[in-house]
């Protein structure tokens, strides 16, 4: 293994949850490396947690080992998954969604069951609250050690059998792109959308140029406006709106030194759509 152990959770920093996870791991192996990749996910949001993983994993070395537990369902029938990705990296996480995007965008090997009555923590078989803890990073500081292999996890299941959310796909409509607004840049408030940078060759669109942005919410238009594609924030003045390219090569739309999110409270996930075509004037239907 690559000994590298990268934690997200929910649960904040708040309290003793994360430590307690860290303490675990370097119990099995404190030689291991233990790294954040964020505990600051939206309470309960498996939407947002899978793209994070989708956004993350690919810049780790292979081996590397991700455990991620946003678990609303813990404690109930819901499975716990050890994921080998085609790039070479592992997931332990729950079964319930949070694999989504790392399997549309990039793909899984193999996906395993993880036995949560024999593979736990020691004396914690009464406690069915913090699996984040007792299965999730106890196994995952397993396998990043060496101390167990992927293929002495658990049982092989079907790829397809795993838990999916649904992923809005991007198109190029003629002269109008669409596609959802994925997440967040959340420090910013800059949204990220699905909409790949590719499309903006295909319709011959350069920096400078103006662009219609339109927003839904629920299929509800709630946002329209002309704004400019170009190749950083400093290209346009304090306040103003862009659209440019973002770390993951889609588009981003956004307010230079504001947050588009919190002025429009546009929100993120398969209810919020949006479409952008080059506009050489302004047009709004």
């Amino acid at each position: 293994m690559g000994n590298y152990l990268v934690l997200q959770t929910d649960f904040g920093l708040v309290d003793g949850a994360v430590s307690a996870m860290y303490g675990v791991a370097y119990t099995v192996d404190p030689n291991i490396s233990i790294e954040n990749l964020t505990h600051e996910i939206p309470p309960y949001d498996i939407w947002v947690a899978s793209y994070r993983l989708y956004q993350t994993v690919k810049y780790w070395p292979k081996e590397t080992v991700f455990v991620s537990v946003v678990d609303p369902g813990v404690g109930s029938e819901r499975k716990s998954v050890v994921a080998k990705t085609k790039s070479g990296h592992y997931i332990i996480t729950p079964d319930n969604g949070s694999l989504t995007h790392i399997a549309h965008y990039d793909g899984l090997e193999e996906v395993r069951l993880i036995d949560e009555v024999k593979s736990r923590l020691p004396h914690s078989e009464e406690s069915h609250t913090f699996h984040g803890r007792d299965i999730y990073a106890y196994n995952g500081a397993r396998l990043a050690s060496g101390e167990i292999t992927f293929e002495e996890l658990g049982s092989v299941t079907d790829v397809s059998s795993i838990e999916s959310l649904e992923i809005t796909e991007s198109t190029l409509d003629e002269t109008i792109m669409k596609g959802s607004i994925d997440v967040l840049d959340v420090r910013f408030g800059s949204l990220w959308t699905s909409i790949p940078s590719v499309f903006l060759k295909d319709l011959a669109i350069t920096q400078g140029n103006h662009l219609q942005v339109t927003i839904y919410h629920e299929d509800k238009k709630v946002y329209q406006n002309i704004m400019k594609f170009v190749k950083s924030f400093a290209d346009v003045n304090v306040g103003e709106p862009l659209v440019y390219v973002n770390s993951l090569v889609n588009l981003g739309v956004a307010v230079n030194q504001d947050s588009f999110s919190d002025l429009y409270n546009i929100g993120t996930g398969n209810d919020w759509k949006i479409e952008i075509r080059k506009a050489p004037k302004i047009i709004f239907d």
